[in-house]
Formats: structure tokens, sequence, C-alpha cells
């Protein structure tokens, strides 16, 4: 009777989760495999590789104008430009793009992805791939 309980509460607490939570945390996976794809182009390449998110009111401005930008890539690389949901925002912490190579050591960053009230951060501490980590701002604020 008690797991019946648990397993009924699991699902319950499944189909009750936020969509919003669940399209960042898709889009922070994906921004995730992106940069490190970047990362290993730029240091394979010996090239020196931004990214940098485009402002709304910039890409609206351009039309079908992207969501964000890599910097420094061969043009036959054609990594995506834009959000799965239009609606996410990308921030990054302390600069304006981040640094993804050539070196295979680059300093740590941080970028922060919002949809709705939902965040998500990502960073790296240089050495390592860019992950998901705690959003110390968030939990300060509470």
């Amino acid at each position: 009777m008690v797991a019946l309980i648990a397993v009924a509460s699991a699902v319950a607490t499944l189909a009750l989760r936020d969509p919003a939570a669940s399209r960042l945390e898709q889009e922070a996976a994906r921004l995730t495999a992106l940069l490190e794809s970047a990362r290993g182009e730029a240091r394979a390449l010996g090239l020196p590789v931004t990214w940098r998110p485009v402002s709304k009111d910039a890409a609206d401005a351009q039309g079908a104008g992207a969501d964000f930008r890599f910097t420094g890539l061969p043009p036959s690389n054609t990594l995506p430009t834009h959000w799965l949901d239009r609606d996410v925002t990308a921030e990054i912490v302390g600069a304006q793009a981040l640094v993804l190579g050539p070196e295979p050591i680059i300093g740590a960053q941080r970028v922060t992805l919002s949809l709705d009230a939902q965040r998500i951060t990502l960073a790296t501490d240089g050495l390592g791939p860019f992950a998901v980590v705690a959003d110390t701002s968030a939990q300060a604020s509470q």
C-alpha cells in the first residue's frame, strides 16, 4: 500500500512539473553541447572562437536575426543560431562574450538562461566542460 502511494506521488509530481522549467533545461543541455562543439573546433583549428547572445531588440531589428552567434568559426561550420523556444534569453555574467578557444584552458565563464521566471546557469572553470551549476544569484535573493 505504501509503495502504491509512493508511485502515485512520483507520477503526480512529474505531471505537475512546470513546462517552462523543462523547456529551459532542454535549452541548457542544447547550449552546453553547442558550446563544447565550438570549443573543440576552436582548439582543433587553432581559431579564436566566441559565443554571444543577441538582444531581442537587435534580433527584431534584423528581421529573422539570430538569437545567439558564434564568431570565428569557418563558414562551413553551421551551428544553430536560434533558441528552440523564442522566449529564452541569455546573459553572460561579467563579460560580453564567452571565449571558447583556441587555447585548451580558457578562463572561468558563466552564462544564465532565462524563460519566464525560470533561470539556469551554465559555467566552466576553464578546464572542464560547460555544465549546469547552482544559480547563486537566485539563492541569494530568497
